[in-house]
């Protein structure tokens, strides 16, 4: 097998500039996260053809992991790469049990399928006690929405939820002839670094359906879609329809989602709780 035919159903555009995959792997700390070991445990997603693979398995400092869903991809790279046997699994990462492959922390890393990038940073946040770094390329207008501050028009659901408990860094710009086949759009590397952020200060489950339930309707003042989270709190403090339209009178309800930061929005969840 000289190549890996690119699947449009997996998202698969193969990145074929050398310097960029390099750039990638270099933008990985290279620091040990367990003091229980020598080196850092590391899972690269999406291997693909082993752009990226090539340069991780060089590194002394990882123990390199990788999981690619696509049989081919997975054929090409035990052919090539004689490092992988023993390393690689065939599985979908966004059903894989995380837990069973590293007991401690590890890292991520890895040229994301542009159709599943925002589920895997969902995981990533399923895991973010166990996840101190990730190095991911993605589709520039992801990248730019997950870095974004409020104010701006692409700040949004995953640059609150990720913001929370991540350091973001927009890392560089990687251009459509850097693949194989050329994607319609720009990509770009983030790095995403665990703050020090233990807990929210609120209750994290109702902090995430606050978020999505505000981005709902972005365009609009949040007493909008936020009205059935007040009407519910209401009930069950047995309020007046008066106390009710008074609580929703408070400034922050007249303000549009991208303009609350993090802590905000920790403040607002606590407020409807």
């Amino acid at each position: 097998m000289t190549e890996v035919r690119a699947k449009k159903a997996l998202g698969q555009h193969f990145l074929t500039d050398q310097k960029v995959a390099r750039a990638i792997v270099d933008a990985l700390p290279a620091t040990v996260i367990s003091s229980e070991a020598e080196k850092s445990p590391v899972l690269e997603v999406g291997p693909g053809m082993g752009v990226l693979s090539q340069y991780l398995l060089q590194r002394e400092d990882i123990d390199l992991r990788l999981v690619e869903i696509d049989t081919e991809s997975v054929e090409y790279l035990l052919t090539h790469f004689p490092g992988m046997e023993g390393r690689l699994m065939e599985a979908d990462f966004l059903r894989l049990p995380l837990e069973r492959i590293f007991t401690g922390k590890f890292n991520i890393i890895g040229n994301f399928p542009y159709n599943i990038s925002s589920q895997i940073f969902f995981k990533v946040l399923d895991y973010k006690d166990s996840v101190p770094c990730v190095v991911g390329m993605v589709q520039k207008e992801v990248a730019e929405r997950i870095a974004e501050g409020p104010g701006s028009k692409t700040y949004g659901i995953l640059s609150v939820l990720l913001q929370a408990w991540y350091d973001i860094e927009y890392l560089f710009t990687v251009g459509s002839g850097c693949f194989a086949p050329p994607p319609k759009v720009e990509s770009a590397v983030i790095r995403l670094t665990r703050n020090s952020r233990t807990e929210l200060g609120c209750d994290e489950k109702l902090f995430k359906t606050v978020v999505k339930t505000a981005f709902g309707q972005r365009r609009k003042m949040m007493r909008n879609p936020l009205k059935p989270l007040a009407a519910a709190k209401a009930s069950r403090e047995g309020w007046s329809p008066e106390q009710l339209a008074d609580f929703l009178s408070q400034p922050v309800f007249s303000q549009r989602p991208e303009q609350l930061s993090v802590e905000d929005f920790v403040a607002l969840t606590n407020l409807l709780a």
